[in-house]
């Protein structure tokens, strides 16, 4: 079958101009989506409080309750530095105290108006919503 189409040698083939993530989507669109994100998410973020709570499990202050198998970790690396109990109690240990932080972590969202709420979420979304729009291959 014959083609109508002319031949165009690869050094003659327009250039085509890519933005962001490889599409022809809009460079300028992408750099405010990414300001926007950036400021509304500053904003919103600067609303949040976090404040910690007493620590306790089952009764009143047991923080030092979830040191022992650190610190029984510690003293079996202390003696033989290549242990596995030592390392697995060291770990253990470890990850009790960190899920303990973030358990008796309480996050608030400070008291604001609704035009500042709605400034802030507008621009977080908006931005988001550009970044996406400038990343489709138009």
């Amino acid at each position: 079958m014959l083609s109508l189409r002319p031949v165009v040698s690869p050094e003659r083939e327009p250039k085509r101009e890519l933005s962001p993530g490889g599409t022809a989507g809009g460079l300028g669109a992408f750099v405010a989506g990414v300001l926007m994100v950036t400021a509304g998410g500053y904003l919103l973020l600067n609303q949040v409080q976090v404040t910690t709570s007493y620590w306790s499990f089952g009764g009143q202050g047991s923080f030092g309750l979830s040191l022992l198998p650190l610190l029984a970790g510690i003293a079996f690396l202390f003696f033989n530095g290549h242990s596995p109990l030592g390392w697995l109690l060291t770990a253990i240990g470890v990850v009790i105290i960190l899920a303990g932080v973030l358990m008796h972590m309480d996050i608030y969202f400070r008291q604001t108006s609704l035009f500042n709420t709605l400034v802030m979420l507008a621009l977080l979304f908006g931005g988001v919503g550009l970044v996406a729009r400038s990343l489709r291959s138009s």
